[in-house]
Order: C-alpha cells, then structure tokens, then sequence
C-alpha cells in the first residue's frame, strides 16, 4: 500500500537493545537473526492521524505523572511528524516555527530568554510534544529530529531550536544532539513540572549531520545521535516531500 504522505521509509532493528553490544560481544560473531521492522515517518496532516499522535504523547507522558494538553485545535505555526510501523504510532514529534503573532510553547515559562535571542535577530523554533514508545529504535528518534531540522533550516532557513525539557533529561540532549544551557531551570506551567530551556544552534547541527549522518556502526567512536540521522544523499529527496506536504 501506497501512502502519499509519506516523507521516507526505512528498516531497523525491532527493539533499542538489538543496536547496542555491549564491549564483552564486540568480539563475538552473532548468528542469530535481528528482527527488522519497517518504519514510516509521515507528516500528521488530518484530525485523525494528529490525535494518534496525541494518543502516543499522552501515554508516555503518562506513565510519568505528566498532564499534557489534548491541543484540539492545531496552531498553524506547527508541523507534526510521527513513525508508524505495521499501522501502530510509535513516535511523535511537533515543530513549531517562531511567529509574531502566535510566538513558541517556551513563551509561556521563557519568553524574556526568548526575547534576548529575538532581539540579537535569531529565527528560532520549537521541537516539543515528542515520545516515542518504550524499545523501539532510536533510528525513529533520530529520523523524527533529522526531518525537523530539513524543515526548519533548510525549507524555512530558521537558526535556532530552543527545548523544554525535565531537569533529569538534559544531560542526555547535551550528550546525544549538542544542546546548550540557556535559560535556566524554571516551573513549566503546561505539564506541571520543572523544565530547563536549552538551545541548539541549527548551523552546529548541520556540521554534525554533514560529519556523522548515516554511519551509524562506522562510527563506533561517536556516542551522540548524528550516526543515525539519514545519509545526506536522503535529504533532497525528504525536502521535496516535505515541500509537497506544507511549505
């Protein structure tokens, strides 16, 4: 079957562990097979496949202790991207673009940070509402990440995301994307929970993605995530997709 909106699609490892070897199986010859699955990333372009995606965010935030916002209405600053294998959501993640009159999600918590940036002449964006489901491979993290950064840099030519994120989950944005402390740690309003902004410099992406993306295992070296963001010959392609989805 046929999806129109289907931006790329890709095979991987079932589950998360099946990509990690642990140093004591590095010398090892594994016979067994690894399960693949295939991986669709597709924009949420109706009410229905943007509430699937909503469905995933309230689960994993949920298990959490999370309240997160149904949105029923969808702003018109914001894309939402999700994976789908064998017809079930597995990830989810929304972008949103920097507008005058609408503004980010981190206005709420962060707006005099903000504020600085937009005043120095930044266009900055958004990645919020992301989740994926529990062992699967963090290829569709990576994807979902990859694919917001074609539509805000290279489509929009947009320079900065800013993120909120939990306290306990900023070393792993440092360590896995190359974000930076900005605005400190205040309350976030919207989930009930501290939140830490952080900022990432979209033109230091691009030099990771141009240095790292699609080596995945010929990268051992390279602990971050940029090893698994699609190969540079992909990304044509993926922008004219995108182009045809939502300029």
């Amino acid at each position: 079957m046929q999806y129109d909106d289907t931006i790329i699609s890709f095979e991987a490892a079932a589950k998360l562990r099946d990509l990690v070897i642990r140093e004591q199986e590095a010398g090892k010859a594994h016979t067994h097979p690894i399960d693949m699955q295939l991986f669709h990333i597709r924009m949420a372009s109706t009410a229905g496949r943007r509430e699937a995606a909503n469905l995933l965010l309230r689960k994993m935030y949920g298990w959490r202790g999370y309240d997160v916002d149904a949105e029923t209405e969808h702003a018109p600053n914001r894309i939402t991207l999700y994976a789908e294998t064998a017809g079930v959501t597995v990830g989810t993640m929304s972008l949103c673009l920097d507008d005058p009159e609408i503004g980010l999600p981190a206005d709420e918590n962060f707006r005099d940070k903000l504020d600085e940036l937009r005043t120095a002449g930044r266009l900055l964006c958004e990645p919020s509402r992301l989740a994926i489901d529990k062992d699967v491979t963090k290829r569709v993290f990576a994807s979902l990440i990859h694919i917001s950064y074609i539509y805000a840099h290279n489509i929009h030519h947009y320079s900065d995301y800013v993120i909120e994120v939990n306290p306990r989950h900023v070393m792993f944005y440092k360590r896995m994307l190359g974000f930076r402390d900005f605005g400190g740690e205040r309350q976030c309003t919207r989930v009930g929970a501290p939140a830490v902004l952080l900022r990432l410099e979209l033109e230091y992406m691009g030099e990771q993605i141009r240095t790292f993306a699609g080596q995945m295992e010929q990268a051992p070296g390279e602990r971050s995530f940029y090893p698994y963001f699609f190969p540079l010959e992909d990304e044509p392609g993926i922008t004219t997709r995108l182009k045809q989805g939502r300029d």
